[in-house]
Parts: structure tokens; sequence; C-alpha cells
């Protein structure tokens, strides 16, 4: 095989993981600390860091006009030119999770992906990826649309323009979901929420237990007056619908064709995947 038509081996990328991995988690929590955020910020600036999270693990009944989450996945896979499915989830190999599955890997999307190393996975067509993503579904994973200049540096992946990745999160082992809750602020900026999206509580069914407050992992719920309250830096993954006992929390998406188009133009101004 011919070393320079592709980037490093799985082997390669798991030892630089492994020793990067410090240095990563040590950024982002010092991202908010006087001095050292001047330094760390700019790595996490637009348009090199952009992250947004779709919530697929979440069951939303809707009428038809309104998109579902894994209609919107779905519109961005069949829009793409070439998807990459990676077979392991790197983060989750790196730290043993036990809570979810290993075997559950990202997706790379676009032509940027023609210098991904066979050895960590293999090219799939539309469908293939689709049955994928009901996988990490089914797994309660988030699906997180991610545009960050990490990615293509570990894998080797030279046209960063022409390239985004569809990685499937957890909370407990996640390098973009872990550490963000006393973030900075460009570290705060570079997770947005999908456009069109929003959460809501039930006063009459939130018994102020806390529990999403304790799982939100961007730290965006308060509880005020015994009741669950959702912030403006919320980011719209859904766990906090998905973990609640009472079922007082609800997720809300805008008309179909509008998120849609609001989310295709926002992957359009940071890369070119079709």
């Amino acid at each position: 095989m011919n070393p320079l038509r592709y980037g490093p081996n799985k082997t390669i990328v798991k030892v630089a993981l492994r020793l990067s991995w410090p240095i990563m988690i040590a950024a982002k929590k010092l991202s908010n600390y006087p001095v050292a955020k001047w330094f760390i910020n700019p790595f996490f600036a637009y348009p090199y860091n952009e992250v947004t999270a779709i919530p697929i693990q979440v069951e939303l009944q809707a009428p038809d006009s309104v998109a579902l989450p894994g209609q919107v996945v779905e519109h961005i896979i069949r829009r793409t030119s070439d998807i990459f499915i990676l077979d392991e989830c790197i983060c989750r190999v790196k730290m043993s999770c036990s809570n979810h599955p290993q075997k559950i890997g990202c997706m790379a999307l676009g032509k940027g992906v023609d210098r991904m190393h066979p050895s960590h996975g293999r090219r799939a067509t539309a469908d293939e990826a689709l049955e994928h993503v009901e996988k990490a579904a089914a797994a309660g994973l988030v699906a997180n649309v991610a545009h960050v200049w990490i990615d293509p540096l570990a894998f080797g992946l030279t046209r960063f323009s022409k390239l985004m990745f569809i990685c499937f999160c957890d909370d407990c082992c996640c390098l973009y979901r872990t550490h963000m809750r006393e973030r900075g602020p460009n570290l705060d900026k570079a997770y947005k929420k999908l456009p069109g999206v929003s959460i809501s509580v039930a006063d009459e069914k939130c018994n102020g237990c806390g529990i999403c407050a304790q799982r939100c992992f961007a730290a965006a719920i308060d509880m005020e007056s015994g009741k669950a309250m959702i912030g403006d830096s919320c980011k719209g993954c859904g766990r906090c619908v998905e973990v609640c006992p009472e079922r007082a929390l609800s997720l809300h998406m805008d008309e179909q064709d509008k998120i849609i188009e609001q989310i295709m133009n926002r992957i359009e101004m940071v890369a070119d995947i079709t």
C-alpha cells in the first residue's frame, strides 16, 4: 500500500490520541481562566471549530410539517458526495467505555475522506450510513455534525474545506461533550444548537428532582423554585428530555423545509461536502 496515498493508520492515530488527550482536556478546562484563555480560545474559534447536536436519540411525535431529527441527518447524508464509516469510536475505545457501544464510530463526509486510511473503516452508501445512524439512535447516542480542525489533523486528511464529521457521542467519554460545564467563550460558541430546536418544561409535571440539570453537559439548566429552567446556553442535544423520569421536558422542532435549509446553510458556510 502506498504510504503517501493515505493518512496514518488506526494504530498511529490511537497512539497520537492517547498522547494528546490530556492536553486537549486541559485546554477545555482552562479555556475560561484569566490569561490562559487568551492562548487557548483561538484554537476553538470559528470557522475551524463548529459542532451542532442533532438529538437522534429522542423520540419526537410531530406532524408531517415538522422535521424529525433523523430526517435532518438523512438529508445531510443524501446530499454528500462521499461517506466513510469508522468501525469504532476512537474516544470510547480510548476510555475503555462500558456504558455505550465502542463499535459505533463516527462518519466522515465529503471528498476530503479520500485520504482516510482503510484500517479505520470502510466507504459506505447513503443507505448503509442511515442504517449506522439508526444503530446510534437505538444506543442512545447524540449525533454531532462537526467541522473541527482536530479531526483532519488526527487522520491526516488534507482537504478540510471538503470535510465534515457526524460523530455519535455519549456523555462519559466523548471529547466533544465532556468537560464543557465551565467552558470558555469560544468553546461555547463552537458548540451550537441546531437551528429551529427548542426545549420546554411542563411545570405541572416537573417535581424538581434535578436529574436534567445534573445530566446537562453544557450546564444550561438551573433549578428555580423547585422547577427546571432551560437557559440561553442550551445546545439542544435532547439529553434532558431523554433522562427526565417525569417526562416533564419536551423537544420541539420547526417546519421541515426551514430547519433543513438552515442546517445546510450552516454547513455550507464552513465546508463543501456535496
